[in-house]
């Protein structure tokens, strides 16, 4: 069994669908989906469909991220938020007026569904964003950072690549894990359109929202796929340009 990562999807369904093809993906893989499932491209209501049916075939572990929070607001508690509106809400809103209420019903279910952060048996812990707490995830006291956080990156970015995690130096909050995988700033603001790895930490965000393509990593022997420039699947689109 492989333990697939699947960076910010941000409704690039035609991306989502190309890369799983590429990593020729299987029912015996676990599937790692990091959030920001929506708000970007058309696809918002046909991405979260297939991510529901992708669970009855598939093992999946779905994350929750800062726009599947925004969405489910604005979905579930009717809850007006200009600044999301601007940063891909309104392809999403525009997206679900085409839908039925059952549909909707069933993407309340599936966003109140995801979870937090994922860690697994190797000590490798998978969330949408960061932690801020030096002691990790337990402790953190304000949840909402484990999918709005920037700072884990900011953090990760910072560091000498020389220093070991056991110099005495090493920031406390990376010590508490084997690995990290994050995704929610996109590596494309380093120049960057593949997953890049600071310190013990694994950005998988390779800027699908905008000129970037899709990424999957195995986990265990680091292999990386990579979806076309999504933007190039939508043509005639701006994403969240």
């Amino acid at each position: 069994m492989r333990k697939l990562v699947i960076g910010d999807i941000h409704s690039g369904l035609r991306a989502l669908k190309q890369v799983l093809e590429l990593a020729k993906v299987n029912p015996k893989d676990h599937l790692i989906f990091l959030g920001d499932y929506v708000d970007g491209w058309s696809d918002a209501v046909e991405t979260i469909n297939f991510l529901i049916q992708l669970k009855h075939t598939h093992h999946c572990t779905f994350l929750r991220g800062n726009h599947d929070e925004l969405c489910y607001d604005w979905l579930f508690k009717g809850k007006d938020n200009p600044t999301w509106f601007n940063h891909g809400g309104r392809t999403t809103v525009a997206s679900y007026e085409k839908t039925d209420s059952n549909t909707k019903d069933a993407h309340i279910n599936f966003y109140q569904s995801l979870e937090n952060y994922y860690l697994d048996e190797k000590n490798r812990l998978f969330l949408h964003a960061g932690f801020t707490h030096l002691r990790g995830i337990e402790y953190e006291y304000f949840t909402k950072n484990f999918y709005w956080d920037r700072t884990l990156w900011e953090l990760a970015l910072s560091l000498n690549p020389h220093l070991s995690p056991d110099d005495m130096h090493y920031p406390s909050r990376l010590k508490q894990y084997y690995e990290v995988y994050i995704g929610h700033t996109p590596v494309t603001r380093i120049g960057k359109t593949t997953p890049q790895k600071a310190g013990n930490v694994w950005n998988v965000d390779t800027g699908a929202a905008f000129k970037g393509p899709l990424s999957i990593v195995d986990v265990d022997s680091k292999e990386i796929w990579q979806s076309d420039p999504v933007y190039t699947l939508y043509p005639g689109e701006n994403g969240r340009n």
